[in-house]
């Protein structure tokens, strides 16, 4: 078992109000948010995990949420400032904030870039009025243009767009037209992906009427030759960039590295080659219980079986576009290739993959029924 590449998520949980098809863990703004008292808490919570980091320095950042961009440049400025002298930062690191269109005040993204984050990753989710209003977004049209402009004039490394598809009452008209304004706006990554009902949020209680199978799926292969078209590379099941604009820190998630996770209900993975281990971690969900200085801050802990690795690391890697090489799942798991061979037979047997000799393919047929290719590996 090796070490892998180690990135950080750190979670912000505030949000000015709650999207009804939102499973992450957010929760409405009431008041002013307690910036300080949080970014306090993010590095002591950072400074409990120290020993996970194994003398690596971060290979990516990632800020996310809720609403992120509700935090001020200076809330970064100090929190930044604090992680790299706690840990250390690659040359080329990646630091990615997530920012709602609604959120945007003008020159904000510069106060952020000035802070040393250096991508931004916009939730646009829709351009058309209705179906931002069907998603609960506090943003509109006018919104996310100007958060794309201010995107362009920041100074970032990168930016992404956020776009939903398969909303209430979306035709293939209504996906393409939301797709092509966004590839108008230039941004260097789009994220695209099918709206999913998930358990425990309001579309789960009240489902509105989504498309049906054969729309959605002329959705999917008509925006993904209108991305290729206009240069964008499909490296992930949702990820599209210009050449050059991949994002590190997803990529990390996908090739199975390594992540400490902070804040608000963020989750964690770290490899632990001495003991041939992978250790998840999960933080205390709720902002009260969180910044209760009588309590620590993990929720959570366990060890992953190691009859469940192979299923975790291509739970992973079979997202993406690019082989898996043998060597990354020998090393990152500590299992070899024979002890699934019976499971790899039959996903080749099935169509679902190919075997390179130093890799494994996912195909075409394999991603658009990834599910069953992955309960092979259960």
């Amino acid at each position: 078992m090796n070490l892998p590449p180690l990135s950080l998520y750190v979670h912000v949980p505030w949000c000015v109000q709650k999207c009804p098809y939102c499973d992450f863990n957010s929760h409405s703004q009431k008041g002013t948010i307690p910036e300080q008292e949080y970014i306090g808490h993010l590095i002591d919570d950072l400074k409990a995990d120290l020993h996970l980091v194994q003398g690596r320095k971060l290979h990516s950042i990632f800020v996310g949420g809720g609403t992120p961009s509700l935090l001020s440049g200076d809330a970064y400025v100090d929190l930044l400032q604090q992680i790299e002298a706690l840990i250390g930062f690659e040359d080329d690191i990646e630091i990615t904030l997530e920012a709602n269109p609604g959120t945007v005040e003008s020159d904000r993204f510069k106060h952020y870039v000035q802070a040393g984050i250096n991508r931004i990753s916009i939730g646009v989710q829709s351009l058309q009025s209705d179906k931002l209003k069907a998603l609960g977004r506090i943003h509109g049209e006018h919104e996310a243009l100007n958060a794309a402009a201010e995107a362009h004039d920041a100074g970032l490394n990168s930016f992404n767009m956020d776009l939903m598809h398969g909303l209430p009452n979306q035709s293939l008209d209504d996906a393409l037209s939301d797709l092509r304004r966004v590839i108008e706006l230039n941004p260097p990554h789009i994220s695209w992906y099918q709206l999913t009902i998930e358990p425990n949020t309001q579309f789960a209680s009240k489902p509105p009427k989504l498309p049906e199978d054969e729309t959605l799926w002329a959705i999917q292969e008509a925006g993904q030759a209108l991305l290729a078209q206009h240069g964008y590379q499909q490296y992930e099941i949702s990820g599209y960039s210009k050449s050059g604009f991949k994002c590190k820190h997803n990529l990390n998630y996908w090739r199975f590295g390594d992540y400490l996770g902070i804040g608000c209900g963020a989750h964690g993975k770290i490899t632990q080659p001495e003991q041939q281990q992978i250790l998840r971690t999960v933080k205390v969900k709720h902002p009260r219980g969180y910044m209760d200085l009588t309590k620590p801050y993990i929720y959570d802990s366990w060890q992953v079986n190691l009859e469940d690795q192979a299923f975790e690391f291509f739970m992973n890697t079979f997202r993406l576009l690019e082989a898996t090489p043998k060597a990354h799942f020998e090393a990152y798991t500590g299992l070899q290739e024979t002890d699934i061979q019976t499971q790899l037979n039959q996903a080749i047997k099935l169509g679902l993959l190919e075997d390179l000799g130093d890799s494994w393919f996912v195909t075409n047929k394999g991603h658009r029924y990834l599910n069953d290719l992955l309960e092979l590996f259960v």
